[in-house]
């Protein structure tokens, strides 16, 4: 079964995939698409639509989902539901206790159909999305309607004001795709993303930078790479068994609900502390935020050589991965301090 890649356009990398679904109906086209999908495609979050009947159905309606996803393999929080549909006012309540269940449970939470489905917009504020998705119908239609453009223009800066990230999807033209970076949307995608070999995409869009923004080397969201996290509340034995999937893994992030870090584990350093004498039986069970280091973070917008000063504070951590984070504070990944160094060496030949 095709999905479709999720690009931000920000790095080119493809950080998603959206699984086919109309997210209407009953939750049976979801659970087809859950166990249809490969397990080659499970690296990355899979974004999947689910209709707003089933959430308000309660924790009964989607028991076959949760089955369905546990099968193939996936864990909540590696899945972003995509609610969509019509809600009406007197199921309000029902809806936002499904959502509140669902994350309680892991999953992140996503709005589709901004601009067409009805969709109290304040609905958005209580739902707390951390993904609002803009309709589809109205990327299609507006760069021949101005009014259809300007909806979509205030609903993305609407959803990024209440705290959600905004995607925008069907991006087929280079004239939808200057639109929504205009508005600040960071995510997209369409037939004009396509990954290329290197699974990274060619964003059409040229940007130069300010001369003062040249000295001071490329923007860190440029080295960018996945960062391993896990919830605040993780034990030290689920850090272990996370480092222990790829040996390349520096780091472990811990995050909140938001995904906003709150404390970072080197693998060295937490890995010698759960080897030494009684290691395991001091903290295998025990929270692995004991053990972490405070974050040392740098906004996505940071310069090379700005970003090596912050790295450069703490002289016993100065190898440690940074923590890139957007707007609201959340992880967007890790950077290296051996790829700022070496980008920063080059510049100065």
């Amino acid at each position: 079964m095709d999905v479709t890649p999720i690009v931000d356009l920000d790095t080119g990398g493809v950080i998603a995939l959206h699984a086919p679904g109309d997210g209407h109906g009953n939750i049976s086209s979801a659970i087809r698409t859950v166990l249809q999908i490969s397990r080659s495609e499970a690296l990355l979050p899979l974004v999947l639509p689910i209709p707003s009947s089933a959430v308000i159905g309660g924790s009964a309606a989607l028991a076959p989902l949760h089955e369905a996803l546990r099968t193939a393999g996936r864990r909540p929080r590696e899945v972003i539901l995509m609610v969509r549909g019509d809600f009406a006012q007197v199921e309000r309540q029902s809806l936002l206790t499904g959502l509140d269940g669902l994350r309680a449970i892991g999953y992140l939470i996503a709005v589709g159909d901004l601009g067409t489905a009805h969709i109290p917009l304040d609905l958005l504020t209580d739902a707390a999305p951390y993904l609002a998705v803009i309709s589809p119908d109205l990327i299609a239609r507006m760069p021949r309607d101005p009014r259809r453009a300007a909806l979509a223009e205030s609903l993305a800066a609407l959803a990024r004001g209440v705290g959600a990230h905004v995607l925008a999807p069907g991006v087929s033209e280079e004239a939808q795709l200057a639109a929504v970076r205009a508005w600040g949307v960071r995510l997209a995608q369409g037939p004009l993303l396509v990954p290329g070999p290197s699974g990274r995409v060619h964003v059409p869009i040229a940007v130069t930078p300010e001369p003062v923004q040249a000295l001071l080397g490329p923007r860190v969201h440029e080295f960018l790479l996945p960062a391993m996290t896990l919830p605040a509340e993780a034990n030290a034995e689920e850090v272990v068994e996370a480092f222990g999937t790829d040996p390349s893994i520096t780091s472990v992030i811990l995050v909140d609900e938001y995904q906003r870090p709150k404390g970072s584990l080197d693998r060295s350093r937490f890995l010698l502390s759960i080897a030494s004498r009684f290691g395991h039986a001091l903290h295998g069970k025990k929270p692995a935020l004991r053990l972490a280091d405070s974050i040392r973070s740098a906004p996505k917008t940071t310069p090379a050589i700005a970003a090596m000063q912050v790295a450069g504070r703490d002289a016993e951590r100065v190898y440690d991965d940074l923590v890139v984070i957007d707007e609201f504070g959340r992880c967007m990944g890790i950077v290296r301090v051996a790829d700022l160094i070496r980008q920063v060496a080059a510049m100065q030949r």
